[in-house]
């Protein structure tokens, strides 16, 4: 138990690391390791300590005694208190550096793995403007003006804005005129401590290819009085909005899309390009915030692979077929699984639309579906929490030949490989990609090869 350091104490720490979920790791002078938010290694910090643990502490950067020159200045003027990114301030490069080592880290301590074979993060161009995908809560602020933005970090408090440097650029106008449509309206604003008021959320898309947007307001309940004049109006304003949707959802809680959505202006969909590909984009479609890098994603997935003419592969969790369509290519057959019977119906029409005959998509749930193959190649992009441990084992006892696996979290990445390495597979590369720019968050692609 670490005696003399309490919560409120000031103590000097040193930044020398960043750690999974945003924050600098550093020291005190008598060797107590300490978690600071907006902090860049390199960083000599008076930092006053929030929470003591046995073997840690958690503070608040007090005072900047010395900045890294790592540091570097935030785009973003309210980046300070905005939730959404943490890593404003620490020079790219640095980033990349920080996301390799975060993907290393998990894979040695968490799943066991000597020496993984972690490759240096490919980098995101542009590291800002990227997002194709924006989602935010709508409320009011002391005035009675209408809000919307990202959330304060660590509290559900709005922080009003009307651009966002990390978003693609063509939509800072649009959330600007959706919010002063609400207040030209008088639509009643959600407040989830009292459940009540009608629109909790503007969601936002655009092709970054295409240049196509689309507008959601998630709602409450249908009565909007006026919707149909106001989304027309922001056709015209913007020739670029194809399409302006509500999507119901009237349960309390932290899920932002209901299950209902209806389109009153235009059609329900955008039209993006991926490696070639024309897809169908939808309100509650899961596509990779940036197409570009979801691009280089898919091209990786493709060569490693590495399926021939002769070989079925297996997309568990294929969405819309994202990843599905690049690997028809060079593949015999690809049968894509998702259990999101909308994106099954997604995936089988932009097959159709792009004139794949090799491509078969199964709803049901992987668990359910992949023991009934035959793959040659497995390809895994699972959520956040990884895949089922009855999956794992379903892949250990066909033993494709190539086993894939796309993550966004490498804590469940290395739990995962920790069971298909531990007989059957090896692991031969690990290639980190940033499609997240200025936050934590990191993507890698892992190939395995069977040797049993």
């Amino acid at each position: 138990m670490i005696v003399a350091l309490q919560a409120g104490r000031l103590v000097e720490v040193q930044i020398t690391s960043l750690a999974a979920g945003g924050d600098g790791v550093g020291r005190t002078e008598d060797g107590c390791v300490v978690f600071v938010p907006d902090s860049v290694p390199g960083d000599r910090l008076e930092v006053r300590l929030t929470r003591v643990k046995k073997d840690h502490a958690f503070g608040k950067l007090h005072r900047l005694i010395e900045p890294s020159t790592q540091r570097t200045r935030a785009r973003c003027i309210v980046a300070d208190r905005c939730g959404s990114c943490q890593w404003q301030w620490v020079d790219y490069a640095v980033q990349l550096d920080a996301k390799q080592d975060l993907v290393r880290a998990a894979l040695e301590r968490l799943g066991g793995l000597r020496e993984p074979p972690v490759l240096k993060t490919l980098r995101q161009e542009p590291a800002f403007g990227y997002r194709n995908k924006s989602t935010f809560p709508v409320g009011k602020n002391s005035r009675g003006e209408v809000i919307a933005g990202y959330y304060r970090k660590d509290s559900h408090r709005i922080v009003n804005i009307n651009a966002c440097p990390v978003q693609d650029r063509r939509l800072d106008p649009l959330l600007v005129a959706a919010k002063q449509a609400i207040s030209t309206q008088n639509w009643p604003v959600y407040d989830e401590a009292t459940h009540t008021g009608t629109v909790r959320h503007l969601a936002m898309r655009i092709g970054e290819r295409t240049g196509e947007m689309l507008l959601t307001l998630v709602i409450t309940t249908w009565d909007l009085p006026g919707i149909t004049t106001v989304a027309e109006a922001l056709q015209v304003q913007f020739p670029e909005l194809v399409g302006v949707c509500l999507n119901l959802n009237p349960e309390p809680g932290n899920t932002i899309l209901g299950s209902q959505t209806r389109c009153v202006a235009g059609r329900p969909y955008l039209n993006e390009v991926l490696d070639g590909f024309t897809f169908h984009i939808e309100p509650t479609t899961f596509f990779q915030i940036h197409t570009t890098q979801a691009e280089v994603l898919a091209r990786l997935v493709v060569e490693a692979g590495q399926a021939g003419s002769a070989d079925t592969v297996i997309d568990c969790y294929c969405g819309i077929g994202a990843l599905s369509l690049p690997l028809a290519r060079g593949a015999g057959r690809v049968i894509g699984i998702e259990s999101h019977v909308r994106s099954v119906e997604q995936a089988r029409a932009n097959a159709l639309a792009n004139e794949l005959t090799n491509c078969a998509f199964l709803t049901g749930t992987v668990e359910e579906q992949l023991g009934t193959l035959t793959p040659d190649v497995v390809v895994l992009d699972p959520p956040r929490k990884g895949c089922g441990e009855s999956v794992l084992h379903t892949i250990v006892d066909q033993a494709p030949r190539r086993v894939v696996y796309v993550s966004c979290n490498p804590a469940t990445l290395a739990r995962d490989l920790k069971v298909l390495c531990a007989e059957r597979y090896v692991l031969e590369s690990v290639q980190p990609v940033d499609l997240f720019a200025q936050t934590y968050h990191v993507e890698a692609v892992a190939a395995l090869r069977c040797i049993a």
